[in-house]
């Protein structure tokens, strides 16, 4: 990611002068007590804006206290627009910044509060902030963490085929029920027209049961059993399909950890030492760079 080449490459990236490399060590590495403390409090606030946001849209309090959400909100807007300044400002490649993932997203934190003053209503995308939260894998170092979500990720990408057909079988079946269950109840008992009858369907089949509409002659009854029995069924299809893939991937991640001593595989991802002779998997230097 980009902002992983700004965090590894601190000195290319900030600018020349003693001040934006300090401001640059503060803002975006974690490594000092200053970064820390200035990620932690950005995170606070971060919560705070979308508590504010959140507050503004329930109706009885911003009956209330209207003008000191929308001055907090605006406080919020600004102090995140300098923050986002600054970090252009102790960068040489702002390009670099600008189309990173995170700077994307600092952007869209922002803008709504702007575009509030032009359109009516776009000051609640500010909830957009909540993804800032994601800096909190840096700052707590959960990157650690990431190796198992590509586990996940991998495995979804090789059950994306299985899970395609399930979805479409799901799909024809929800129509067909839908249809009849439109010729069974018809108008008259709520089922006004086939769409109607495969949302019915689609409830039913997936055991939410909003109980909006339901089959009273005993015709629909029997084939709205059938097909809740149905749905205990399907909800267990793609789980198991994803948990095999997943096993697999477990297996084959496992299959490339390789003891230097014995040559032996099967150890699990973040073991620090063979489970057949005790010898180390990793250099020393690498353990404590990641403990």
């Amino acid at each position: 990611m980009a902002e992983k080449r700004i965090l590894t490459d601190g000195k290319n990236q900030a600018g020349d002068r003693d001040w934006q490399r300090r401001l640059f060590t503060v803002i975006f590495q974690t490594a000092t007590l200053a970064g820390r403390g200035f990620d932690l409090i950005l995170i606070v606030a971060i919560a705070a804006s979308v508590g504010v946001v959140m507050l503004e849209s329930v109706a009885a309090i911003s009956a209330r206290h209207g003008e000191l959400l929308f001055t907090l909100e605006w406080v919020f807007t600004l102090l995140f627009t300098v923050e986002y300044l600054l970090r252009l400002s102790c960068i040489r490649s702002r390009r670099v910044y600008m189309t990173s993932f995170y700077g994307v997203i600092d952007l869209l934190a922002i803008l709504p509060a702007y575009l509030e003053l032009l359109l009516a209503g776009s000051g609640y995308l500010l909830v957009i902030r909540t993804l800032r939260m994601l800096r909190l894998f840096r700052v707590l170092k959960l990157a650690r963490y990431i190796g198992a979500a590509d586990s996940l990720k991998e495995a979804l990408g090789r059950s994306r085929n299985k899970i395609i057909v399930f979805l479409y079988v799901v799909l024809t079946l929800v129509t067909l029920f839908g249809s009849l269950m439109f010729l069974i109840e018809g108008p008259a008992n709520g089922f006004t027209s086939i769409p109607r009858g495969v949302y019915w369907a689609i409830v039913t089949l997936t055991t939410v049961g909003y109980g909006d509409i339901a089959p009273s002659t005993p015709l629909g009854q029997a084939v709205s059993g059938v097909v809740m029995i149905m749905g205990y069924g399907i909800i267990a299809v793609p789980t198991g399909i994803y948990a095999a893939e997943l096993r697999d991937v477990m297996v084959r991640r496992r299959e490339r950890i390789v003891c230097p001593d014995c040559s032996k595989v099967g150890h699990a991802e973040d073991a620090r030492h063979c489970k057949f002779c005790g010898g180390r998997l990793v250099p020393d230097e690498i353990i404590t760079d990641v403990s």
